[in-house]
């Protein structure tokens, strides 16, 4: 039986290898002018190989470490919270189940960029993928007793298939392992010629083998099954060597999270901007030779001699000197060759390339902020409402593609680890069907439509409001909740403001403070009126004069 399932796995690896086999020479173009480090879909290399020989112009390569700086900073940066757990409408107004929902998140972040998980340096590694190559994955693991555990896959490793709403639902890995590794990772289970290489004479633990890991929707799934069999999706692991299966068990959520760029109509892999600049990206590397060439013909020419053996050696070090290389009348015996290249020109146009790479990787856009500093807030906000649409998109797909399905898997991983705080009461008998609302830059980016309405309202409604008072009464009450708003669209921290019950509790306080103020106010006039009316009781000898002061006072 399981043979039988290892060559079900093998046999579909091939087709998905067939498949695939069209988009790899595309994939190696790219990675021999723009990622260097990934140049393995067409044949495997060797580890300290030199890897940048066709490499002359760095633009391209720089654009896409920017690229995935932008993406980080837009999605998922790590200095702040990108996203937070809203509870369903029905229970939006209940302070337990927001309260739940807020400790979810906290307990995802912390398990997140725990310093064991490699959460960060794995995405930015899948921002590079997508730059590239237009398709990236990350896969989380649960380390059994440590947490979670993020490794990005490199595509030279990953095969993908789609389902038929065009969600990617089957992934195969086919990687290496060294003996030793297998041993550690699968034991006894591994084939006997990999065993021998652990143990007696001529062992060799370091030698290399091939493993696939499969998973896809378990097709044969009892759902009535409280183990692997009873789950969604089912994980095989087989071993190239001997063909065997190694490990068959299954996942509540899909643990890999992968995402792409682009698609194109038909195809199952993305598309990427180096793939939309590829024929700039050559140009430019063509132009920087012409140009060293050039630079270097310019600074160190041939030199043109006559062909009559009367000039004898001489050397072009600097402040050399060179004797019998004039003729009796002053005339050079030697000349250097003029080739008569314009060396600005070939800058000028390699400069044209540059920007047209720099502008596919949004260099050119994230660029703009830091080129005018001394923008007013209205014109930051409208930049960073241009950037919000125009990276909406993009942008948007990775929220539904890489960083939903990631979410999903981490909540299950930790909801079972017992890591999640217990729910309320209110959620003792129900299931919680939370949503996911991301809070990142870009988020508030795509907001900044709605803070540049609001300041454009108040622009336009100040000389109107001049002109007939009564307009100001549309806005009363209501200008703390507008100046949340803006500070919640330009990433102000909420613990900066005042909660609601904050602002009541310091109403009733300055009332109180201002009660006291009144009544020490009033104090100096109701004791001189009551020493006045003692006065004229004295006078008058009139008894119930006190009594008026007292009711008085």
């Amino acid at each position: 039986m399981a043979d039988s399932r290892a060559d079900d796995v093998l046999r579909r690896q091939s087709q998905l290898e067939a498949r695939r086999s069209t988009w790899e020479g595309h994939w190696s173009e790219i990675a021999e002018r723009v990622l260097p480090r990934q140049q393995d879909f067409q044949a495997k290399r060797v580890g300290g190989e030199k890897l940048t020989e066709k490499l002359f112009d760095s633009t391209a390569p720089l654009a896409l470490e920017r690229f995935a700086a932008a993406m980080e900073s837009m999605l998922t940066p790590r200095n702040q919270r990108w996203h937070e757990l809203k509870p369903p409408e029905h229970l939006l107004s209940n302070p337990a189940v927001k309260q739940y929902c807020y400790d979810i998140t906290s307990a995802l972040f912390r398990a997140r960029y725990a310093p064991t998980a490699n959460f960060a340096s794995q995405a930015n590694e899948n921002y590079m993928s997508l730059g590239a190559f237009g398709t990236g994955a990350i896969f989380v693991d649960d380390m059994l007793g440590r947490g979670l555990r993020y490794r990005a896959i490199s595509l030279a490793e990953m095969f993908i298939a789609e389902n038929h709403q065009g969600v990617v639902d089957t992934i195969h890995r086919r990687f290496e392992m060294t003996a030793r590794q297998a041993y550690q990772k699968f034991g006894e289970d591994l084939p006997e010629s990999i065993i021998k290489c652990l143990h007696g004479t001529g062992s060799d633990p370091e030698r290399k083998f091939e493993f696939l890991h499969c998973v896809k929707p378990r097709e044969d799934a009892e759902w009535s099954r409280l183990d692997y069999k009873g789950m969604p999706w089912a994980s095989y692991y087989v071993s190239f060597e001997g063909r065997k299966l190694l490990r068959e068990s299954g996942y509540r959520t899909l643990r890999y999270a992968v995402s792409r760029y682009v698609t194109a109509p038909r195809e199952t892999y993305g598309r990427s901007p180096a793939m939309t600049v590829l024929a700039t990206i050559k140009s430019a590397n063509e132009k920087e030779k012409t140009f060293l060439r050039a630079g270097q013909l310019a600074a160190e020419p041939p030199v043109l001699l006559a062909d009559d053996g009367s000039l004898g050696p001489f050397t072009m070090r600097p402040a050399a000197l060179n004797y019998g290389t004039l003729a009796a009348d002053g005339a050079p015996l030697a000349r250097p060759y003029e080739t008569g290249a314009n060396l600005p020109i070939t800058q000028e146009m390699l400069n044209g390339d540059r920007e047209v790479i720099n502008s596919a990787f949004l260099v050119t856009l994230f660029q703009i902020l830091v080129d005018s500093p001394d923008m007013t807030a209205t014109q930051a906000m409208l930049r960073a409402q241009e950037k919000g649409a125009l990276l909406a998109p993009t942008m948007g797909r990775q929220q539904s593609e890489m960083l939903g399905p990631l979410i999903q898997a981490e909540i299950d991983i930790l909801a079972h680890a017992g890591v999640l705080p217990p729910p309320p009461d209110e959620l003792m008998h129900t299931e919680l069907d939370t949503e996911i609302e991301y809070v990142s830059e870009l988020s508030r980016a795509q907001r900044s439509d709605e803070g540049l309405g609001i300041l454009r309202t108040f622009e336009q409604a100040g000389p109107l409001m001049q002109m007939d008072p009564e307009a100001a009464l549309l806005f009363k009450g209501k200008v703390p909740e507008i100046i949340r708003t803006l500070g919640d669209i330009n990433g102000m921290p909420s613990k900066l403001m005042n909660t609601p019950d904050e602002i009541e509790a310091l109403k009733a306080s300055e009332a109180q403070a201002a009660q006291v103020q009144q009544a020490l106010a009033a104090a100096p006039v109701v004791a001189q009126a009551a020493k006045d009316m003692a006065a004229a009781r004295a006078m008058t000898g009139n008894e119930e004069a006190p009594q008026v002061v007292s009711q008085a006072a």
